[in-house]
């Protein structure tokens, strides 16, 4: 069984620069952060926050390169911390790199060059 979906309505104020306020209320449900998603449905804004913290994609592999680089303990734990946070700035910058070269601005690559050569063929 669906349950409905509560609604809650507060109208905010735009400024003259089409700036607006997150209403306390939602901001702390949402657990807003420095960012939210704003799109475009129809004749409706709907703003979603934007999760910066990887959901852990990457943390197994982080962790056994650590474990094999002999780090153990509080040392794996603060290393750790050290490269989970580089993910996100490496994925934004091979995602610059990709729409340069959509776009003709940058080199693009065969799926041969990314992936090397396929088995079987």
């Amino acid at each position: 069984m669906n349950a409905a979906k509560a609604m809650e309505m507060k109208t905010i104020s735009v400024t003259g620069k089409r700036q607006i306020s997150i209403p306390l209320k939602f901001f702390n449900k949402l657990h807003i952060g420095n960012e939210v998603e704003c799109i475009l449905y129809g004749d409706e804004i709907i703003l979603k926050p934007v999760e910066h913290e990887t959901t852990g994609e990457f943390d197994e592999y982080i962790l056994r390169d650590l474990v094999k680089e002999g780090y153990i303990g509080e040392d794996l734990v603060k290393e750790f911390k050290v490269r989970r946070k580089k993910i996100r700035p490496a994925v934004e910058k091979i995602i610059e790199e990709a729409d340069e070269a959509a776009n003709g601005k940058g080199k693009a690559y065969t799926l041969k060059e990314v992936f090397g050569a396929t088995h079987g063929k």
